[in-house]
C-alpha cells in the first residue's frame, strides 16, 4: 500500500472551493433576478396605470403609440425573464447587469416621450443603482450609475414637453400641483422598493457569505484531516513488518514458557493487542479499496453497534462499562463507512482515558437516525474547551486532541453531530447523532419480505 493511497490530493481542494463559491454566487444571482422581476412588474403596473389615466384624460397629449410599444417590450422582457428563471441554467452577474441596463434604456425613452426630467418618475433611476450596489461588482455599478446620470442630464435638455407635469403647471386653479404630487408618489414607491427588496437582497448575500465562511472552515479542517490521513497511511505501511515480528516472538515465548501461568496470561493479552493492530491495518487497506468504488456492505444496526463495542473491548480490556440498547427498536440496515466505526471507538477511548471505570453506553435508533450516548466519571470538560473542540487541534490534559478532531470531522462529513456536556456530579456526556439514509427503510422492508 502506497503512503498516498488513503489520502486525498490537496491540490484538488482549491479548485473545488472556487467552483463551490462560484455556484453559490450564481444561485444568489438567480434569487436577485427573481426579486428584480417583481420590482419591474410593480413599476410596469404604475406606468401602465399612469398611461391609461392620461389616455382617458383628453387634455393630456402623449405619444401613446411609442410609449405603448416600449411598455409592451418591457412586459415581454419581464415575461421571458420569468420563464428563463425556471430554466436550470444559472444566472450570471453579466446577465443581471444586462437586465438592469435594458430597464434603464427603456425607461429613459419613456421619460423622453413624457416630459423628460420633469417626469415625476425620473428619480426611479435610483432604484437600479441601489440594486446594483447591493448585488453586483463595483465595475457594473459604476456603469449603471454613469448611464443613469447621463440619461438624467440629457433628459433635462432633450425631451418631448408635457405641460401637465411641468413644475409651474396648475389645473383649474387647484392648489394641487401634479408634478409635486407625482414626485411624492414616486418617492413613496422608490422608498418602498428599496426598503423591501434591497434589504432582502442584502440579507440573502449575508446568508451566502456566512455559508461560505462555514465552508472555508470545513475545508481547512478537511485539509488538516487529510494531511493526518496521508501520514497515517504511510505509518500503516511501515507498521506491517514490526507487527509480524512481534506476533512471531509472542508465539515463540508462549511455546517456551508453557508452565508460567501469569506470563501466559500476559502474553495472551499482548497477542490479542497485536492481532487487533494487525486487523486494524487490514481494515485500513480494505477501506481504501472499498472507497475507490464507494460501495459498502449493508449491516443491521444491532450488529454494527455490537461489533464496535467488541472491537473496543479488545483494545481496552481495562475498561468496565454497562451497555444499554433500547428494546423494540426497528430492524434497520445501513451501509456505514468504516471510518464511522473508528470515530465511535475514538469517543469510547476518550471516555476510558478520562476514567476507565463505570462507563455507561446508551444506544438507540429509529428509521431516521442513530444515537449514541457515552457517560464517563472523569474530571469533566470545561466550557471553554468544549467551545474549541472540533475547530482545531487541541492539546489538553483531558485526552481530547487530534482523535476528537478527526472524529468530529468524520461524523460531520456524514451529516452527523457530536456534542460534549458536563455530567453531574462529575464526568462528561458525549452524544453522537448519525442520520440514516433513505435506503435504510427500503433495505429494512426487503429483509422483512
Amino acid at each position: 500500500m502506497e503512503p498516498g493511497q488513503l489520502g486525498y490530493n490537496r491540490a484538488t481542494i482549491k479548485p473545488m472551493t472556487i467552483m463551490l463559491k462560484h455556484s453559490f454566487t450564481l444561485a444568489a444571482q438567480s434569487q436577485q433576478l427573481a426579486y428584480w422581476v417583481i420590482i419591474r412588474t410593480l413599476i410596469l403596473c404604475c406606468l401602465i396605470a399612469a398611461v391609461a389615466l392620461c389616455a382617458w384624460d383628453s387634455s393630456v397629449e402623449l405619444p401613446l403609440p411609442q410609449i405603448t410599444i416600449l411598455l409592451v417590450f418591457m412586459c415581454l422582457v419581464n415575461l421571458l425573464t420569468y420563464f428563463r428563471l425556471n430554466n436550470p441554467l444559472p444566472v450570471t452577474s453579466l446577465e443581471f447587469f444586462i437586465q438592469l441596463l435594458i430597464d434603464l434604456l427603456c425607461l429613459s425613452l419613456v421619460f423622453y416621450l413624457s416630459g423628460g426630467a420633469n417626469n415625476p418618475f425620473i428619480s426611479y433611476f435610483l432604484v437600479p443603482i441601489c440594486v446594483s450596489a447591493a448585488t453586483l461588482s463595483g465595475r457594473y455599478t459604476l456603469i449603471i450609475a454613469g448611464i443613469s446620470l447621463i440619461s438624467y442630464s440629457l433628459l433635462l435638455f432633450f425631451h418631448i414637453p408635457l405641460p401637465i407635469v411641468s413644475p409651474d403647471h396648475h389645473h383649474s386653479g387647484s392648489t394641487w400641483n401634479l408634478h409635486v404630487l407625482g414626485m411624492w408618489l414616486n418617492f413613496f414607491i422608490s422608498a418602498g422598493l428599496i426598503t423591501i427588496f434591497v434589504v432582502k437582497m442584502a440579507r440573502d448575500l449575508r446568508a451566502q457569505e456566512i455559508q461560505l465562511n462555514r465552508m472555508r472552515e470545513d475545508e481547512l479542517r478537511d485539509e488538516q484531516v487529510m494531511a493526518v490521513a496521508t501520514l497515517a497511511a504511510g505509518t500503516a505501511h511501515e507498521l506491517g513488518t514490526p507487527l509480524s515480528t512481534m506476533k512471531l516472538l509472542l508465539n515463540e515465548m508462549r511455546r517456551d514458557y508453557p508452565d508460567h501461568t501469569a506470563l501466559q496470561d500476559d502474553l495472551q493479552l499482548l497477542q490479542q493487542q497485536v492481532t487487533q493492530c494487525a486487523a486494524t491495518l487490514r481494515n485500513l487497506v480494505h477501506t481504501a479499496e472499498q472507497s475507490k468504488d464507494g460501495q459498502f456492505q449493508q449491516v443491521a444496526l444491532q450488529s454494527f453497534c455490537e461489533g464496535v463495542i467488541q472491537r473496543w473491548q479488545i483494545m481496552r480490556p481495562d475498561a468496565t462499562f454497562t451497555l444499554e440498547i433500547e428494546q423494540d427498536l426497528p430492524s434497520v440496515y445501513q451501509a456505514f463507512h468504516p471510518s464511522v466505526a473508528q470515530a465511535l471507538i475514538n469517543l469510547l477511548n476518550n471516555a476510558a482515558n478520562a476514567n476507565p471505570n463505570n462507563i455507561n453506553i446508551y444506544i438507540r435508533w429509529n428509521k431516521v437516525q442513530l444515537e449514541w450516548r457515552i457517560e464517563d466519571e472523569g474530571a469533566g470538560i470545561s466550557e471553554d474547551l468544549s467551545q474549541q473542540l472540533g475547530k482545531s487541534f487541541i492539546h489538553s490534559t483531558q485526552g481530547l486532541g487530534i482523535g476528537f478532531y478527526i472524529t468530529q470531522a468524520t461524523i460531520n462529513r456524514y451529516g452527523g453531530k457530536v456534542s460534549l456536556h458536563k455530567r453531574a456530579p462529575t464526568g462528561t456526556v458525549t452524544q453522537v447523532i448519525l442520520p440514516l439514509s433513505s435506503e435504510a427503510t427500503a433495505v429494512q422492508d426487503k429483509h422483512h419480505d
